[in-house]
């Protein structure tokens, strides 16, 4: 008996009728994937410009990534914490040497990983620093996204984010993003203050770059008040933005460190906290942990797929592709009167659109580039956000561009 494959309506209609409908997705259904290229079920081909969220930043399928999967997988997956495994003290010592850091705490996603980040933050601010015991603030920015769980949702600006999931967590201040003398005066009339968190770029913001110095001048900050300066580069960081973190672009070099999502090449959740010994220990066993964090998988994962980022110098291609990629977007926005302006660093871009007078202009928009094969997705209601592989080659980005030129020229 032949088996009945389902359409990309039938796989639509099943998520629709039997998952929560918590994501409202672009309706094409993949089914594979290689490089930057992605195949839906009915065998169509697209660029894949999300990256889901730029975890897949060495490509869809990376042939070492996934063969280091299948090695590992046959051997020993997961072990717990309760035991040591042959892979995660390997681990370790690669990825502290990679980012120059004392020590690691891995974990798996990046929600869990600023959440491990804000309990790191605390316990030393009672241990070290010496705030009396529930008494810790952490600065934090608007429009910041962070992740879902509800502590950080507490300090979300979105409601869409946090409306009816309270009561929220205390213990932060919210103030302007890309604006230091903001940071300063909430250090210098708040006391017990822990911490400030930041993404070097806001991505879910549409990729909103901070001026130049406004990194330095936050750690500069945070030095002067003994203040912890913990980044968010889930999303900016390995390779991402042009370098191999974003904060290398003002030479900081943050207290606390959070990596995800890329940091496996999206074939596996791997997360981490890095930070300096004297940080980092005041952690003890039984305080803090996860089944599956460190597993023997994921940590084989993790440095397989840091090894392609260096050994490919994928910082270096994303950053000259990244300006090819906004100074043609420049030459669009110059004639069109939907496409506004560009803005980013290397393969992380947003294109803003001007709706006025359209509703729903930026989804609309990514509906009509997936018909022409290539996939984006809005974020708020007028900007859409573009970041491909960073494996992808000028030749390819070069159609993409055309891509949306014809897909923007259609709506003018």
């Amino acid at each position: 008996m032949n088996e009945l494959k389902l359409s990309s309506k039938d796989l639509m209609e099943l998520e629709n009728n039997f998952g929560a409908h918590n994501y409202h997705s672009i309706p094409v259904v993949l089914e594979k994937g290689d490089g930057v290229l992605v195949y839906d079920i009915e065998g169509k081909q697209y660029f894949d410009f999300l990256s889901a969220y730029s975890a897949v930043n060495q490509g869809h399928s990376n042939p070492k990534i996934i063969q280091t999967l299948i090695d590992q997988a046959r051997k020993l997956t997961l072990t717990s914490r309760a035991f040591y495994n042959s892979q995660l003290g390997l681990f370790d010592k690669f990825v502290t040497e990679y980012f120059g850091y004392d020590k690691i705490l891995p974990m798996n996603t990046g929600a869990e990983a600023v959440e491990t980040a804000l309990k790191l933050c605390r316990k030393w601010a009672y241990e070290k620093k010496g705030l009396p015991d529930n008494s810790a603030q952490i600065v934090v920015c608007e429009n910041n996204f962070h992740g879902r769980t509800t502590t950080i949702i507490s300090f979300s600006v979105d409601p869409e984010a946090y409306g009816h999931f309270g009561p929220f967590t205390p213990g932060f201040i919210i103030i302007p993003y890309n604006d230091a003398d903001a940071l300063e005066k909430v250090l210098i009339e708040t006391p017990n203050i822990a911490g400030f968190l930041v993404e070097p770029i806001q991505g879910e913001a549409g990729a909103f770059v901070p001026h130049d110095g406004y990194l330095r001048s936050c750690y500069n900050i945070c030095q002067q008040h003994n203040v912890l300066f913990i980044a968010d580069e889930v999303q900016t960081g390995i390779a991402r933005t042009g370098k191999m973190l974003a904060c290398d672009y003002e030479s900081v070099h943050p207290d606390i460190l959070i990596l995800g999502k890329a940091l496996s090449g999206g074939v596996y959740p791997v997360s981490a906290v890095l930070s300096s010994q004297s940080i980092m220990d005041v952690f003890q066993p039984g305080q803090h942990g996860s089944t599956f964090g460190g597993n023997p998988l994921a940590a084989a994962v993790a440095i397989s797929a840091l090894e392609v980022v260096r050994d490919e110098n994928l910082a270096a291609n994303a950053f000259r592709m990244g300006n090819i990629f906004r100074a043609e977007m420049k030459i669009i926005c110059e004639t069109s009167k939907i496409a506004s302006f560009v803005r980013g660093k290397g393969l992380l871009n947003a294109l803003i659109v001007n709706d006025k007078g359209y509703e729903n202009l930026a989804w609309e928009v990514c509906l009509k580039l997936a018909e022409n094969g290539l996939l984006a997705k809005p974020t708020h209601s007028n900007i859409i956000r573009f970041a491909p592989p960073l494996i992808i080659t000028e030749t390819q980005l070069n159609e993409c561009i055309l891509i949306i030129k014809k897909t923007i020229k259609s709506f003018e």
